[in-house]
């Protein structure tokens, strides 16, 4: 190959695109002479080569190629008006090749677009028409039952939906007929005309089965006050979602939010004024328009909605009925009975509390029976949104599209609606962006997950923590008359009674949940818009089916959006199933978790494969359901030609140790308690657990070996010797930080020790958790003194407020303004068409000991809420997709080390405030004639280790 002679040339050669469109190559006699260098080059006369002829052809061969990527870049001379061509070729085709990509981008933006605009008519529809979609179906099954002369087959439910509909319909209609053509018209009349009748029925039949169904009494009753307050405010929400919406639909969204608190307040004394006018020229009709629209601008109050709910309750009870199975001769008359009782409850005592007697609204044995089987085809009027929410821009503007949506859950408490109200809007500005981060992170359901829940689910459940859909077997009557065999028979009658309405409840709230999975489970994707409690803790606003759930939600639910892996994405996803499975594995390092699931990929694979019928290796997690969805999402990884690419779509969970405790030891700067909680970097997670359980198990073991005949403690501690273990303790230790009662503490414990089952006898059941709650309550208090010294002086300070008759009251550090609601309620007395009702309503006097027991653990709320709303704000600007439950943030697997290194960031930035010394100069400002005691003093933690600490979030 003579051309490999020629010195080589390092210039990179002409672009592709270039090469595609050269001519044929010059002769090669016309390529210039070579470089100097080849004249140092051996003389060899043999070897000398002639030029090269000419092509025989105008074909442009492989050779010539060849030769023309192997010679310098100046070797060949292209005629001036060649590369001119060239370039404006080249040119020419990169402007339609970027011309076609524009036109695509703008078809996909194009499609983007349309694919929201259905969805949002899909959302608007949702949020508008929930209820008069369900009122349609009731109105088509009847036309269908008239024409086909027989009735469909439905649900058991629906089907006494579709019995009681069109009485109670009917009923309505005649009352608002009866109210309209009234001089003097009812309290209730009114808002009772604003709606359709067979609206109306639907949101009453429908809401009142959801209360009885969600009942934790598992009897199958509700309080009537309750039911009235929640079917009254279910109206008023559905007036105000019509008013809103046809008022938009005429003015349009932009003037609805335009306006002021000022303009609002003048249009309402217009419209009054007006209303005056047309009474007394006794223009009635157009008055009451002007009374409607009144309505639409106030809020309806407790009184009006328990007045108007106990009417429509007061319909319902003559209008449904029930007829028993037809089990009886052919000559008697069918056995047609109230599906609903007004019953009065006698005084009872439940959990240590007397429960005085109260009136309620109970269904009837053969309502109850069928709630389980049918509780998924009960309608859920608003589920997920489709997309995502409005952003948050005042109290009441943002969340939903129609659906009335309040930044906070103030409970109708005024303090607090006024005090967010009264703030800048320039002071929230990192509130609403932290509640428009967390609604705008799409999710989906785990369809594979789903799956394996709907099969065992279908199999009676009662593994995996499911609950068992059978209950436990009533104890029989001993044959013996025996008074202390009889009274121990009551006893475990009354106990297996209970646990099985406890049983009957949580297969209620199983069935809801599983069927709003199932009405998601085809949407590409879905978002909860988010709102705060007064202390500033972000909610997802549906109640049934979020992340915020339990295992059972959480492992239903992923990210909408996936991302590759990664090589510490893939880490990451493997420590998240050894900590998902628990049993003391989360306790290990990274090292060691990494280890573990090695160890056990042949049990994850079958998992991943057989879940249901395979060895059920992740059934034995702690928690179950999210254990599958990450063996299966690690199946598919190491299963694929390259792990680091699989897409993964699950959330990885970082959780803090122990967060109330990590912010005293931070607030404290207290080396020994952030050593405890891992805020000082280790080799290994410390386990504040693991280190109260075994200070307690010294204590017992101390007292186990004294004489119980001098010391009454040492029988007690022979019995829970073997019981003290990390379970039994770390309830008590979680709360313990938020203000946890004595009472409280001990409720916990001996919730430990009934599921160890290995005291049966009631009375010493008691007294030994009397004695642990003592000795875990001492070892808590002697292992963080800061701690307690900081409760203390936050509780003094609260004292002091609420004493002079005032709220505590403080600002988070992201600017969110906190008021503790406790106040002495007052009792009163309302007449409704039912009976006469006791409300409550805020009274002007403080509730000292709520105010100042409630104050410490409200505070350190208030700021790990701050801690989560920086941090995702920060991991938005990063382009992470954030979610955060409280103490536990979650990202894509591959985002989870940038993610860490952010929260870690930002607790930091948030220590690094002076925190105790500015609340006690705004309680100094706020009220200046009290001589507030001085921050308590601080130890020699540098919290900036934190950012060096492994184990802080895990």
């Amino acid at each position: 190959m003579p051309l490999l002679l020629y010195p080589f040339s390092a210039c990179v050669p002409p672009p592709r695109a270039l090469l595609r469109r050269l001519s044929p190559p010059p002769p090669m006699a016309a390529v210039a002479p070579p470089p100097p260098a080849v004249a140092l080059l051996p003389r060899v006369s043999a070897l000398d080569l002639p030029p090269l002829p000419p092509p025989a052809t105008d074909d442009f061969h492989w050779l010539d190629l060849f030769a023309f990527l192997n010679s310098p870049a100046d070797s060949y001379q292209i005629p001036p008006q060649d590369l001119d061509e060239l370039e404006s070729a080249a040119g020419l085709e990169l402007e339609l090749e970027l011309a076609k990509e524009a036109e695509m981008e703008r078809e996909r933006e194009r499609a983007r677009k349309a694919q929201h605009r259905r969805l949002r008519q899909r959302q608007v529809k949702a949020e508008t028409e929930a209820w008069a979609r369900a009122a349609e179906e009731y109105r088509e099954i009847e036309r269908e039952m008239l024409d086909r002369r027989l009735a469909p087959a439905l649900p058991y439910v629906k089907s006494l939906f579709v019995g009681w509909f069109e009485p109670l319909r009917d009923a309505i209609a005649k009352d608002q007929d009866v109210q309209r053509c009234k001089r003097v018209k009812h309290v209730y009349a009114k808002y009772l005309l604003l709606l359709p009748a067979d609206k109306v029925a639907v949101i009453v039949m429908h809401k009142m089965m959801g209360l009885l169904m969600s009942s934790k009494d598992g009897r199958g009753s509700v309080r009537v006050v309750q039911a009235a307050h929640c079917i009254g405010e279910a109206v008023e929400r559905e007036f105000k979602v019509q008013a809103f919406f046809q008022k938009s639909r005429k003015k349009g969204k932009s003037k609805d939010q335009g306006e002021n608190d000022q303009a609002l307040q003048k249009e309402q004394a217009i419209s009054r004024k007006r209303m005056k006018s047309l009474v007394k020229r006794r223009k009635l009709s157009e008055a009451q328009k002007l009374v409607q629209q009144e309505i639409e601008l106030e809020e309806w109050g407790t009184e009006a909605q328990v007045k108007l709910g106990t009417r429509l309750i007061e319909l319902l009870l003559d209008s449904a009925f029930v007829q028993s199975p037809a089990d009886q001769s052919p000559d008697s008359s069918p056995d047609f009975r109230p599906a609903f009782k007004h019953v009065l409850r006698k005084p009872i005592v439940e959990n240590g509390k007397l429960k005085k007697k109260h009136w309620v609204i109970e269904c009837d044995p053969l309502v109850h029976e069928g709630f389980e089987s049918t509780a998924r085809h009960v309608d859920i009027p608003y589920l997920p949104m489709l997309v995502p929410p409005k952003k948050w821009k005042g109290y009441d503007k943002g969340g939903h599209l129609f659906l009335p949506s309040y930044i906070m859950r103030t409970h109708g408490v005024k303090d607090q609606k006024g005090a967010i109200k009264s703030v800048p809007r320039k002071q929230l500005r990192r509130v609403f962006e932290a509640l428009d981060i967390l609604g705008s992170t799409k999710w989906r359901v785990n369809r594979r997950v789903h799956d394996v829940v709907e099969t065992i689910w279908s199999r009676g459940g009662g593994i995996a923590g499911l609950v068992d859909k059978g209950n436990i077997t009533l104890p029989d009557r001993p044959e013996s008359e025996d008074p202390v065999e009889i009274q121990k028979w009551k006893w475990s009658l009354k106990k297996a009674k209970k646990t099985n309405r406890e049983l009957h409840a949580e297969r209620c709230d199983t069935e809801l949940k599983l069927s709003v999975a199932r009405k998601m489970r085809e949407e590409d994707g879905f978002y909860y818009p988010h709102n705060l409690d007064f202390r500033g803790r972000a909610y997802p606003m549906h109640p049934h089916l979020s992340h915020l759930g339990s295992d059972l939600c959480r492992g239903l639910l992923e990210y909408a959006e996936g991302r590759p892996l990664g090589k510490s994405g893939l880490s990451w996803l493997k420590i998240h199933l050894a900590n998902k499975y628990g049993g003391g594995i989360e306790k290990l390092s990274h090292k060691g978790k990494l280890a573990f699931v090695e160890n056990q990929l042949p049990d994850i694979f079958d998992s991943a494969a057989n879940p249901v019928d395979g060895n059920c290796w992740w059934m034995n997690s702690e928690d179950p359901f999210q254990c599958l969805a990450a063996c299966m999402d690690l199946s598919d990884a190491l299963n694929s030609s390259s792990p680091y690419c699989a897409v993964s779509h699950l959330p990885i969970h970082q959780d803090g140790s122990c967060n109330g405790l990590q912010h005293y030891a931070a607030l404290g700067r207290d080396y020994m308690g952030a050593a405890a909680v891992n805020l000082v970097p280790g080799d290994k997670p410390a386990d504040i657990y693991s280190e109260i359980a075994a200070r307690v198990l010294d204590v017992v073991l101390e007292d186990a070996m004294k004489d119980p005949a001098t010391n009454p403690t040492a029988s007690l501690a022979r019995v829970l010797v073997d019981q003290v273990d990390r379970k039994l303790v770390k309830q008590t230790v979680m709360t313990s930080v938020y203000g946890v009662t004595y009472v409280g503490a001990r409720q916990q414990i001996t919730k430990r020790l009934q599921e160890k089952g290995l005291i049966t006898d009631d009375k010493l059941l008691y007294d030994v958790s009397c004695y642990a709650t003592r000795v875990t309550l001492a070892a808590l208090g002697q292992m963080f003194q800061s701690a307690r010294g900081i409760m203390a002086w936050l509780g003094d300070c609260a004292k002091m407020i609420a004493s002079k008759n005032q709220p505590v009251k403080w600002t988070s550090p992201v600017g969110l303004p906190v008021v503790q609601p406790y106040k002495k309620y007052k009792n009163y007395m309302i007449r409704t068409s039912l009976q006469c009702l006791a409300l409550r309503r805020e009274g002007d006097v403080i509730a000292i000991q709520r105010q100042k027991a409630a104050f410490p653990p409200n505070f350190v709320h208030s700021l790990d809420s701050s801690h989560m709303m920086m941090t995702a704000i920060a991991c938005k600007e990063a382009d992470l997709h954030f979610a955060g439950v409280h103490d536990s943030f979650w990202v894509h697997a591959c985002d989870v080390d940038q993610m860490n290194q952010i929260l870690r960031e930002q607790f930091v930035e948030l220590y690094s405030m002076p925190i105790l010394e500015n609340l006690l100069g705004e309680f100094q400002t706020l009220f200046p004639t009290l001589e507030f005691p001085p921050c308590p003093p601080q130890g020699n933690f540098d919290v900036r280790e934190v950012l060096a600490s492994t184990y802080f979030f895990n």
